[in-house]
């Protein structure tokens, strides 16, 4: 695919994309492109200049999931299911900050998003096991 900048015959300047620049040019002849603004069909290309990178763009994840999991699982200590007391514990100060992940029910996480203990639920369920 290729965009091109084009103008009618009025002047009027607008932009299209097309599969080639051969079928541009028999879009054109055939009086199958329009202005968007009169829709006169004598279109020819504007000056353009062309789109160069200037930086290599970030690579995805193939399986976002995935790569968070491994960066949780790689980073935090897995506390089970005592993950609201060890949350609460660090909130207020008995044990020290550290990143943890785990396990609560809706109404122990629901109490400490209340407590102001900030907590986000997982897109995944944690591996059984205890650091």
């Amino acid at each position: 695919m290729i965009r091109f900048h084009l103008k009618c015959d009025q002047n009027h300047r607008f932009e299209s994309w097309f599969q080639s620049g051969d079928a541009f040019d028999k879009l054109v002849a055939g009086k199958m492109v329009s202005c968007t603004t009169c829709g006169s069909t004598l279109i020819s290309k504007s000056v353009m200049a062309p789109a160069i990178a200037t930086a290599a763009a970030p690579v995805a994840p193939a399986d976002p999931i995935a790569a968070l999991r491994k960066k949780i699982e790689s980073t935090a200590d897995y506390v089970g299911q005592s993950f609201a007391k060890e949350a609460r514990d660090m909130h207020d100060g008995l044990t020290p900050e550290r990143p943890i992940y785990g396990e609560a029910n809706l109404a122990e996480a629901r109490k400490l998003a209340e407590d102001g203990i900030p907590v986000l639920p997982l897109p995944f369920i944690p591996a059984k096991k205890v650091n």
